[in-house]
């Protein structure tokens, strides 16, 4: 596969790793910051092109990785639908339903596919875990609760765009806490209702929110609850906790560290203590999932099937962050469209 990178930031280093792991050659990017995108292209044997319309529409271009800030994701998949390039986006696919919606018919219409960065689906505990859920293992769920009590230092936000709404599209919730709100909704199903309070701006000097709670109902009759902030100095692992009439699993970082079932049978719960976690470091992270979506996006492609994170997936994800939101702000309980 021969990949096109739009947004040459952090992130963009992390993918290209992962591209190489797996063999995958990234030919050619593009940056609004000409020398940061000059600098990636050096360091990295790739062509550097001025604008992102070039390497939508570039003849050595497979797909098209989106690895810019959230308020730019429709731009590049409305291009990327004329020239007929497949388009992966990073999390959130957009800072709001309405463009997400947007981004998934004008991907459908192109006969493209869209493929929503959440490699977190493809850690060995989120895989084991889901599929003993759907086992039944872990008996009727009753509580399904997410936890990412991170920090986030005065730096990560010095930049005005950090943390606002029209370009981040708020703050822990939509760009910390999605990729387990994801993994939530993937795991135990549909949400009903949503209760949510926040502190905008509790300890960072920015607009939206760094500390978010929120009450969940599941549309299996399941409760939960969603902890968010990036203002818990010096950061604590996230965790994932999964509580069933069998018993209960706890994902910590990205690994299962408790498997406690009642007379179990089955595959042998891959239990692991040393746990990887961007807690107070945004960079430490595994490449292991990336590279696995990586390589199911190219598989997608090529069969022509619908990637495991496809726009509709992430359209699911954002849709519980929005509801959230709609909660805070109202100060009523939302009720998620079935």
């Amino acid at each position: 596969m021969k990949v096109g990178i739009i947004g040459t930031g952090a992130i963009a280093h992390k993918h290209v790793q992962a591209y190489r792991n797996i063999g995958y050659e990234v030919t050619v990017c593009t940056d609004v910051m000409r020398e940061y995108g000059e600098q990636f292209a050096a360091k990295y044997g790739a062509e550097f092109v001025p604008t992102f319309e070039e390497v939508c529409r570039h003849p050595n271009v497979d797909y098209v990785d989106v690895c810019t800030l959230p308020n730019f994701r429709l731009q590049a998949v409305s291009v990327c639908a004329e020239s007929g390039k497949h388009v992966q986006v990073q999390k959130p696919m957009a800072i709001n339903l309405e463009t997400a919606r947007e981004m998934i018919e004008v991907a459908r219409r192109g006969g493209i596919l869209l493929s929503i960065v959440s490699q977190h689906r493809f850690d060995d505990s989120s895989r084991f875990l889901s599929k003993a859920i759907c086992e039944g293992r872990l008996g009727r769920l009753l509580q399904c609760d997410y936890y990412v009590k991170w920090y986030r230092s005065p730096e990560y936000y010095s930049r005005p765009i950090k943390g606002s709404w029209a370009v981040e599209g708020g703050g822990a919730l939509i760009n910390q806490a999605i990729h387990g709100i994801d993994i939530l909704r993937w795991m135990a199903g549909p949400i009903r209702d949503i209760y949510g309070v926040w502190q905008l701006g509790a300890r960072h000097k920015i607009e939206s929110e760094d500390v978010a709670n929120a009450v969940l109902r599941f549309q299996n009759g399941a409760t939960g609850v969603i902890q968010a902030s990036t203002a818990f100095w010096p950061g604590y692992t996230e965790r994932t906790e999964i509580h069933g009439t069998k018993g209960s699993a706890i994902i910590s970082g990205d690994k299962l560290t408790q498997w406690d079932v009642e007379n179990d049978s089955g595959d042998p719960p891959p239990i692991e203590k040393d746990v990887t976690s961007g807690s107070s470091d945004p960079m430490a992270i595994s490449l292991t999932p990336f590279e696995r979506q990586f390589l199911d996006f190219g598989d997608a492609i090529r069969n022509k099937r619908k990637p495991l994170v496809s726009g509709e997936e992430g359209y699911s994800a954002l849709e519980i962050v929005e509801g959230i939101y709609q909660s805070c702000r109202t100060g009523q309980v939302v009720t998620l469209a079935k």
